[in-house]
């Protein structure tokens, strides 16, 4: 799965972690819920994920990332919330910041989303650098 194409699948795979992080197990009810998609459009892209050995689903539908489910899931979520507290920093209102890092984090490549974690790490050192003097 290419991170740049396939974003819905993504977006399902970032809230399996985000609602497996909060409640410690996940139903597509919950992902219907989170989302706010219909039961069958859920339906849909859970077979989809399990096709393509991103999760697994027990038989009482219980959901679980996959090795490469969860590689993608934490890729995703570490961009939308890197992305979203930098432009926090930058002024913007958090609601406004996490919504734009939502769109960001799909479209940006790894090597922009690595040169922003860079530039912001020599910011950041050149601030504390400034706060010894």
């Amino acid at each position: 799965m290419s991170l740049s194409v396939h974003k819905s699948a993504e977006d399902y795979l970032e809230a399996i972690l985000l609602i497996k992080q909060k409640r410690g197990c996940v139903r597509s009810i919950d992902i219907v819920n989170l989302l706010g998609f219909s039961k069958p459009s859920v339906s849909v892209a859970m077979k989809k994920l399990r096709e393509n050995d991103y999760i697994l689903m027990d038989s009482e539908g219980y959901i679980t990332l996959t090795e490469s489910g969860m590689n993608i899931a934490q890729k995703i979520l570490e961009k939308h919330n890197y992305i979203a507290e930098l432009l926090i920093s930058l002024g913007v209102s958090e609601e406004t910041a996490y919504e734009d890092s939502c769109k960001i984090e799909h479209d940006i490549s790894e090597e922009s989303f690595m040169a922003l974690k860079k530039l912001s790490g020599i910011l950041a050192d050149k601030a504390a650098d400034k706060n010894n003097e």
